[in-house]
């Protein structure tokens, strides 16, 4: 079982948990219909993202036999045969449309917008395995552009409308993560002098100045949020506060990489690290405050 798990990739489904923020943040979370329908969501979009991942790794076979760490994956390392993988493949494909048309019917609900969204991250994801990741810039835009839509599809099949802030705020975190893996490749490349035609239109020196100002406007963007009519109405003023939060996890993680050179995925180091993780709940437990007691 651990090898088909590992195949999904089940620990990067964390990164779907972006289709709960806009339940989150309407300060609907203990609404049971909306949660449901959110619930939903999570597992459509984590379906739809292994079969990208099972998609990549079929594609990648030969390159990952040559790289340090991803030859230990199942397809590369022979713990699962290709038409095993193909088989997988397909199933999670017709397991997730009938899950579609199993949540419109149980909910009464239109999601042609839902599913729009669902089915164009699976087209961005075919264009980025086949091409488009090894377009410099290109690359990174589309991976923030998936949080975005993960955003988008927890407010299209919830019914919550989801700020221009938001939006921006999760396409330039994304694109600070993205960076942040980009930077760890280059490190790794530097040592194993392995390379891939994704890296050619990178370095060290531009990651690091690419990161510096991702983190920079992310930091801008929370603030603009936090300060927007319609925040401030819905939650408390102090609702800024939680500035202090994101502030702290954006330098532990930028010392992290600048200072530590740490290699690792972003998703990685949150896993990890028990200074970002600490940040994340007080900063969790400030919001659901300011929602849920907010006299």
């Amino acid at each position: 079982m651990k090898k088909y798990l590992k195949l999904l990739r089940v620990e990067q489904w964390v990164k779907n948990l972006f289709v709960f923020v806009p339940l989150f943040f309407s300060g609907n979370i203990t609404n049971l219909d909306l949660l449901s329908k959110s619930i939903f969501a999570f597992i459509i979009f984590s379906l739809a993202a292994s079969v990208v991942y099972i998609l990549n790794d079929y594609n990648d076979i030969e390159a990952d036999k040559k790289h340090p760490e991803k030859r230990r994956r199942p397809l590369a390392s022979g713990a699962i045969s290709k038409s095993q993988a193909i088989g997988i493949f397909v199933g999670l494909i017709i397991l997730d449309i009938i899950l579609v048309f199993f949540a419109q019917a149980y909910f009464d609900l239109n999601l042609w917008k839902f599913a729009t969204i669902v089915g164009f991250y699976f087209v961005m994801n075919l264009a980025y395995t086949f091409k488009l990741k090894h377009v410099p810039i290109i690359d990174i835009s589309i991976i923030a552009t998936g949080f975005v839509l993960r955003v988008l599809s927890g407010g299209y099949i919830t019914g919550i409308n989801i700020s221009q802030w938001a939006i921006l705020l999760t396409f330039v975190l994304a694109l600070v993560l993205a960076i942040g893996k980009r930077r760890g490749e280059l490190i790794n490349a530097q040592v194993s002098g392995k390379t891939r035609r994704a890296l050619d239109g990178y370095n060290v020196q531009f990651a690091d100045i690419a990161l510096s100002i991702s983190v920079t406007l992310a930091i801008v963007c929370y603030l603009m949020f936090t300060l927007s009519p319609e925040v401030q109405g819905r939650f408390h003023q102090r609702v800024f506060y939680t500035v202090i939060f994101v502030l702290f996890a954006f330098l532990r993680y930028l010392q992290q990489t600048l200072v530590y050179n740490r290699t690792e995925s972003p998703t990685k180091i949150v896993y990890r690290d028990r200074y970002i993780q600490l940040t994340l709940i007080l900063w969790v437990a400030m919001f659901l405050i300011q929602i849920y007691f907010k006299k």
